[in-house]
């Protein structure tokens, strides 16, 4: 283990950190509400637009992230419609490319997570609302997506963790995020492991936080949580009064 090319490459890689951290959350802020008209889309009993929103989530979950990539920073550019078109300043950027690859992407497997969150909604409390006189939108705002948004956070989480991580592939077209830096460094010094090992560090780092503010986020928007931890555990029930039990 060569520790001095170690602490050489740590200052390096940690540069890339602020490159990575804006490309997962751009795509992520802009996947998010993507992901919310593709799962209002998916839910709708409009065939044409839920048909839509099947083709477009079956095409971005079905095709590597990688591919996907280079089909819009490599692919796109050979179509002279595309190059005299107002779209081509943003799609001949590798930084445009790769956020709009990773939004589409996260964006249509977010879209399933929130479909799975709104179906989740018990029917009657939708009932309930309409008896209130509530539209369709003040219902969605009150009552469906907030409880989607519970029930969909655990599997979003590791949406984000994937996402983090998915970041990695934007090296391939030319960004120097982090991979992207440790790579550059391994082909001047032909050493993998020690370079490699430095960007795990950071990408575990980052996983680690992201997983503890999931939790916190998650402890927050389940008031039973709460309940349960403040509740005291009986251990001995032969000890234990009628009104320390709570039978349910």
């Amino acid at each position: 283990m060569d520790f001095e090319l170690m602490a050489e490459a740590f200052p390096k890689i940690l540069s890339g950190l602020p490159v990575t951290i804006v490309l997962a959350a751009s795509s992520l802020f802009l996947g998010f509400f993507l992901a919310i008209v593709i799962a209002l889309l998916r839910t709708s009993r409009f065939l044409p637009l839920s048909g839509f929103a099947y083709s477009f989530v079956y095409v971005f979950r079905g095709t590597p992230l990688l591919v996907q990539i280079f089909l819009i920073y490599y692919g796109t550019g050979q179509f002279e419609a595309v190059r005299e078109s107002f779209l081509w300043p943003v799609l001949r950027e590798a930084w445009w490319c790769a956020i709009l690859a990773l939004t589409l992407n996260t964006g249509a497997y977010t879209s399933e997570i929130i479909r799975g969150g709104i179906q989740a909604v018990p029917f009657g409390q939708i009932e309930a609302a309409k008896a209130c006189g509530m539209n369709a939108v003040m219902r969605f705002r009150r009552i469906v997506f907030p409880q989607a948004i519970r029930q969909a956070l655990p599997a979003y989480g590791n949406e984000i963790i994937l996402m983090i991580k998915s970041t990695s592939l934007a090296s391939t077209i030319t960004l120097l995020e982090m991979t992207g830096i440790a790579r550059k460094m391994i082909s001047q010094t032909y050493k993998p492991l020690e370079i490699f090992l430095i960007a795990a560090v950071f990408y575990l780092a980052l996983v680690f936080i992201v997983t503890r503010l999931v939790a916190f986020i998650e402890y927050r928007l389940n008031p039973e949580r709460r309940d349960a931890v403040r509740t005291p555990i009986v251990k001995d029930l032969r000890t234990a009064s009628v009104g320390d039990i709570d039978i349910r």
